[in-house]
């Protein structure tokens, strides 16, 4: 998984069934995705989705910081942003996609459709990485504010994209199943 390296570098193997996974409740006990220990837990999703509101919400921030010229208003939040943008990427890794990868096994279309979301998830790190990493120590670099504006926009656009297709397509795929 290039994007994990990226974010979180190498690390030793961990298992799925402990790394990220939260107290769980007795009914969330009742199905796991087949061949792993990775239980279906009914709160994910609306985690999943609260951690969306807190990315825009930061989002938000960074960009009126922008606005204001206050790059180290800038700088703090882009990294507020890195640290929820990895956990939640964690989250969906470990907890949705490996979940949803043994569970639409017999269902081709949405397997598919789900490796679609999870690929693109790749490309769509390497981006946000790149600038990320690129705009780290802006609040030192105030030479960087005018490509900053452009990048932040492109970021934006990619994110509300995206978090509207998991919310509608890719999120509906975790029902408990029957």
């Amino acid at each position: 998984m290039f994007l994990f390296d990226l974010l979180f570098g190498k690390k030793k193997d961990e298992s799925p069934s402990v790394a990220g996974t939260a107290p769980r409740t007795l009914s969330a006990l009742s199905a796991n995705a087949p061949g792993t220990k990775i239980h279906h837990d009914p709160r994910l999703i609306e985690a999943l989705k609260e951690d969306h509101r807190l990315l825009l919400e930061i989002f938000a921030a960074i960009d009126g910081a922008r606005q204001q010229g206050d790059l180290m208003v800038v700088q703090t939040r882009l990294n507020q942003f890195r640290i929820v943008l990895q956990d939640h990427l964690l989250k969906e890794n470990v907890r949705l996609y490996v979940f949803l990868e043994h569970q639409l096994v017999n269902d081709p279309t949405s397997h598919q459709l789900m490796h679609g979301f999870r690929h693109e998830m790749d490309d769509i790190g390497r981006a946000v990485v790149g600038f990320l990493t690129r705009y780290k120590e802006i609040g030192l670099h105030p030479e960087l504010a005018a490509a900053f504006a452009t990048d932040l926009d492109a970021i934006g656009e990619a994110l509300v994209a995206r978090i509207q297709r998991e919310e509608d397509t890719l999120y509906p795929m975790y029902a408990l199943p029957a």
